[in-house]
């Protein structure tokens, strides 16, 4: 009888079609899509009721609002070294019950250095699952399909931020205050902990899910890539494991099979040593010519761009919020002086709450009404993200599209100061998050097509460090440039944009070019 013809990863996983599986897959993925955006976004709406309970200064809001992206930095590289080495899903289960468990930590903190603490850890492990992810549903789908799961990413991200206000409308205005023994617990700590769901959730769903049979092939290990394949073959077809047509995998690397699924002897101390050597020597030649032209000079150029624009973005993100809920406060006393310039002087020399319960409790709650405006940034997002991401794949379009947002969005920013009216507020900042939103997906998908297979992981993963490098930075200098006057800030943000922008000018890709 003559062997059966070997298939490929991209042939194999088109046998399988689109069904059931990838229906649950999918599924399975957006509470961790989700936690994501609530790990970094929670706080900011988190301060405006818990200022006073934590007793914060302008500067404890802002390190609040890095705290999450400082340690997604500090973890970026360790958890892309356990996924391409233990696997994908070890890492979406473990993350997700581990993040859970120290948003639910984060949920107890009675002061803000134990509510850093545990948001930082927050972000040491929700960067594991995010990024690996969307790797993970990209390997459980064919060229076909793989398009659309970038969609869906980017869909699940945006429903996500809308999520987040409607929850703090329905939740943070309700009166919620009571002991367990030493500790209190306001609303605020509520809410903290319901954003701990999405997270507990993913690692739990997460269990029911094979290993990524592109990462098993590209270990060697074809016979249980093969059992992985037969199973979503079997839940999208309704037929047998037995029926599935290819019966061969075959990949660059040779099949170890054999000795990953059978006990080894066990390796003396010299003989591991020399092996991690080895695999590292190996890693370090791969990733040479990222420091040699022309991949040195374009990967800056990128890094740079995603740093200025990633520090500008978060630094409006985070803190809109705060100035939301400030204007409302304003026009819930009479003042008709709104202006961003009020606002900031608002933040920067605080004022005192005058009703003698919240002084006693020190329990504040917003009114409803003030999280509206939030609500409806996230849906002008997810609104933009919708209709300019089909556009997005026409080279001319995306080549184009980043040099035109980012110098829009340089008067857009520079525009918040002249702000008198939240109405103004709200329109200005729902066209800069939603333009600035689709030119870091852009930088993403143009990174993808430039830089080759051999360091493409690895430049992207640096990418999304230095615009969480730039999160830190932007929201621990915002309070700072705060301080110093009303229009400090704003001309630094335009500063940034207009570097962002010039770097932009120099970057010429075409998005349909074949990968390297």
């Amino acid at each position: 009888m003559a062997e059966p013809e070997a298939a490929d990863f991209e042939t194999a996983i088109a046998e399988c079609g689109f069904g059931l599986f990838n229906v649950f897959i999918l599924i399975s993925a957006v509470p961790c899509l989700m936690a994501m955006v609530f790990s970094a976004a929670t706080l900011s709406y988190v301060m405006p009721s818990a200022e006073c309970d934590l007793k914060l200064t302008l500067l404890d809001k802002g390190m609040l609002n890095a705290a999450t992206y400082a340690g997604m930095i500090f973890s970026a590289i360790p958890w892309g070294f356990i996924a391409d080495t233990m696997g994908r899903r070890v890492v979406l289960i473990c993350g997700g019950w581990l993040d859970g468990f120290f948003v639910l930590c984060a949920a107890f903190s009675q002061d803000f250095w134990q509510l850093m603490v545990f948001k930082f850890i927050d972000g040491l492990i929700i960067c594991g699952p995010f990024a690996v992810v969307v790797s993970y549903l990209a390997e459980f789908h064919g060229k076909k399909h793989r398009a659309y799961v970038m969609l869906f990413v980017g869909l699940s991200v945006s429903v996500g931020g809308m999520i987040l206000p409607l929850m703090a409308y329905c939740l943070l205005p309700v009166h919620v205050f009571f002991n367990v023994g030493q500790l209190q617990f306001h609303t605020w700590q509520i809410f903290i902990a319901i954003t701990a769901l999405p997270s507990l959730l993913s690692g739990f769903l997460h269990m029911f899910l094979p290993e990524s049979p592109k990462f098993l092939m590209s270990q060697g290990n074809y016979k249980k890539a093969l059992i992985s394949l037969q199973r979503i073959y079997a839940l999208n077809k309704r037929k047998s494991r037995d029926s599935y047509p290819v019966k061969k995998l075959t990949d660059v690397t040779p099949d170890r099979s054999d000795v990953i699924n059978n006990p080894i002897p066990r390796r003396s101390r010299q003989e591991r040593c020399q092996l991690a050597k080895q695999k590292l020597c190996d890693g370090l030649m791969q990733l040479r010519p990222m420091f040699s032209s022309p991949f040195l000079g374009l990967s800056l150029q990128v890094y740079c761009l995603h740093f200025c624009q990633i520090m500008c973005v978060n630094s409006v993100r985070l803190w809109l919020p705060q100035i939301f809920a400030t204007m409302h406060t304003f026009r819930m006393r009479g003042m008709n002086d709104t202006s961003m310039c009020a606002v900031m002087d608002h933040n920067t020399h605080g004022r005192p709450i005058d009703t003698k319960s919240m002084e006693e409790e020190c329990d504040i709650h917003q009114d409803p009404d003030m999280y509206i405006d939030n609500i409806v940034v996230a849906a002008v997002g997810l609104a933009g993200f919708i209709s300019i991401f089909p556009f997005l794949r026409i080279s001319i379009v995306a080549n184009h599209i980043l040099k035109v947002f980012l110098f829009i969005s340089t008067f857009l920013v520079g525009g918040l100061y002249f702000s008198k009216t939240t109405l103004t507020t709200l329109i200005l900042s729902s066209i800069y998050l939603t333009m600035m939103g689709v030119c870091a997906t852009t930088i993403i998908s143009m990174s993808v097509v430039i830089f080759p297979t051999l360091m493409r992981t690895m430049v992207l993963l640096l990418i999304m460090t230095f615009g969480r490098l730039g999160s830190v930075v932007g929201n621990v200098s915002l309070p700072i440039f705060m301080q110093i006057s009303c229009v400090a800030p704003f001309l630094w943000l335009c500063t940034l944009m207009t570097i962002a922008f010039t770097f932009s000018l120099f970057l010429k890709v075409d998005v349909q070019q074949s990968l390297n």
